[in-house]
């Protein structure tokens, strides 16, 4: 299969594009973004490969440029955002163009009408998987996981850590431009305004930040914080949710203080989503202030692991909670977890693996719990990050 990794050179693009080239099946990789020089280092990087690697300038915004580099290919790895500017349309292009198609789209706001294409995929025959990184992507698998071990699955959560000041990725949040990157504003997108989240098996719209207080099997316990995420609005389809589910931060007060204050300086339109992000990167002194006067009132994460989900349901007619976890226990899993580039890189790159060698071929647009292979993906997982064999990536715990 011929390979276009759009928004290739970009730090989770990247990773996904260097597995891909050697990867069985793919014949050709072709590295689009409208910042040529970019994708030229990149495809110089990788030349000698064993597959031919090339470079090609290609702005998401530009349809007509678009729909000519996805022609060309078999299946598109789309690495641009924010998806809830640009992702409903590259999929729209992709499918028009008979282009399957993969993204690690994080935004709620446009996974809804994304999903909305798939009798339109169906048609086509085209295989679209939707947000297939580290959260939402290995989250849902996560959460997939632990409902097998249920009858029922009334309420799930799957969260992820944020690191705190002293360790945060600058790079992750301003771009070497010093302009702020997808990444940053996608963060202040899911942090201001309302989010949706799903309550009594509803989805409603509510405040992001919000406390959830959890006991998980181990004697694991501690409050993490709502942000907007797809996997509330996917899982609700995939496990039939007829409670609550939220997308978690495992966050310290502190941190999460600071991002309330950014929240209610972007809701009164004193900050945009671009210039919140830079001052999250540079914290000013006033808004630290202003945080440290807040921080009293947010509750520790405690115990709760870093990267997990937990499902809650019935199991013989007795009440069951199951944790899903990364292992702690393995150096591989543990470099994965702490960085966010590879953590969402690599899980888009064992997607396409299963796109190409044709484990997934049911075409539609999918979340990736609804059609990923899950125990061959955590073997590849564990295999990827370097853990030898018999190492578990995943532990669950009732």
């Amino acid at each position: 299969m011929k390979v276009l990794a759009l928004g290739g050179p970009g730090a989770m693009g990247a990773v996904a594009t260097r597995m891909a080239v050697g990867m069985a099946g793919v014949s050709e990789v072709v590295i689009a973004d409208r910042d040529h020089a970019a994708a030229e280092r990149l495809a110089r990087e990788l030349t000698g490969s064993g597959v031919p690697v090339s470079a090609r300038r290609v702005d998401v915004t530009d349809e007509d440029g678009l729909r000519g580099a996805l022609e060309s290919a078999d299946v598109v790895l789309n690495t641009v955002g924010p998806y809830f500017r640009f992702g409903l349309a590259v999929l729209r292009a992709a499918i028009e163009t008979r282009t399957h198609y993969l993204d690690i789209c994080d935004d709620w706001e446009p996974t809804l009408p994304m999903l909305e294409l798939d009798e339109y995929a169906r048609r086509a025959g085209v295989c679209a998987i939707v947000g297939m990184g580290a959260s939402p992507g290995v989250s849902n698998l996560l959460a997939a996981m632990a409902a097998r071990e249920l009858d029922r699955v009334d309420d799930v959560y799957t969260a992820w850590p944020v690191k705190g000041d002293d360790d945060k990725d600058d790079d992750l949040l301003v771009g070497q431009d010093g302009r702020p990157t997808a990444a940053a504003v996608h963060w202040m997108q899911q942090i201001s305004g309302t989010v949706a989240t799903v309550r009594a098996g509803q989805v409603v719209h509510e405040p992001p930040l919000r406390p959830v207080a959890l006991s998980l099997p181990g004697g694991r316990a501690g409050t993490a914080y709502t942000v907007g995420h797809p996997e509330p609005l996917t899982l609700r389809r995939t496990l039939g949710v007829t409670g609550d589910s939220a997308n978690l931060m495992i966050i310290s007060p502190g941190v999460v203080a600071y991002l309330d204050v950014l929240r209610t300086d972007i809701d009164k339109g004193v900050l945009t989503n671009e210039s919140a992000a830079v001052d999250l990167a540079g914290p000013s002194w006033r808004r630290g202030i202003r945080s440290m006067a807040r921080s009293a009132k947010f509750k520790s994460p405690g115990n709760l692991p870093h990267f997990f989900a937990a499902a809650i349901g019935p199991k013989d007619g007795e009440p069951r909670t199951v944790l899903a976890r990364l292992t702690d226990e393995s150096a591989g899993m543990a470099s994965l977890t702490s960085d966010m580039a590879r953590a969402t890189g690599i899980p888009l790159a064992l997607g396409l693996s299963q796109v190409v060698d044709g484990t997934i071929t049911r075409p539609g647009v999918h979340a990736p719990d609804a059609v990923v292979d899950l125990d061959r993906f955590f073997v590849d997982l564990a295999d990827s990050v370097g853990d030898g064999p018999g190492i578990d990536a995943v532990v669950i715990e009732k």
